[in-house]
């Protein structure tokens, strides 16, 4: 994967993710690259510092106290499409899930009740569960926090 930051042709700055350079190249070209603040296509990559970690530079992971649901994609009232902006956002708030926290998949509800009687190591985790298995939780006195589960940034 490659993090390139973007600039669209109304000078708005954004960042994204592609498998490869040649994939952002084709995808720009058949203007499926979209400017979250405007939705402006004519899309280039900006310049950019690389990003080197050392030991004393890594980043510290950040630390989850409630474990996270992941619904499916919510739908837009009235049909309509959601903004570009807001699918940008809740991209960038799946990636920070995926790399912060432990995906646990339909064992969610099983999982957190597990963290929170000491039985596993106290971690984020993310999964599916149902409502009632969520309502369970809540009456546990276990948070559980639903999120909007859109596609990845890089398709």
């Amino acid at each position: 994967m490659i993090h390139y930051q973007l600039r669209c042709s109304q000078d708005h700055e954004f960042d994204g993710w592609f498998p490869d350079s040649a994939a952002f190249d084709k995808q720009a070209r058949r203007g499926l690259v979209e400017c979250p603040t405007c939705g402006d296509v004519k899309v280039e990559r900006a310049l950019m510092a690389p990003a080197v970690a050392t030991r004393a530079s890594a980043p510290e992971p950040v630390p989850t106290e409630a474990p996270i649901a992941a619904p499916p994609m919510p739908a837009v009232a009235g049909g309509g499409r959601m903004p570009a902006q807001l699918v940008a956002m809740l991209q960038r708030l799946r990636a920070e899930v995926e790399k912060n926290c432990d995906y646990v998949g339909p064992d969610l509800a099983e999982e957190a009740r597990r963290i929170h009687h000491g039985e596993a190591e106290e971690r984020g985790i993310y999964g599916e569960t149902t409502a009632e298995e969520a309502e369970a939780l809540a009456d546990e006195g276990i948070d559980l926090h639903p999120l909007p589960w859109v596609p990845r940034a890089d398709g």
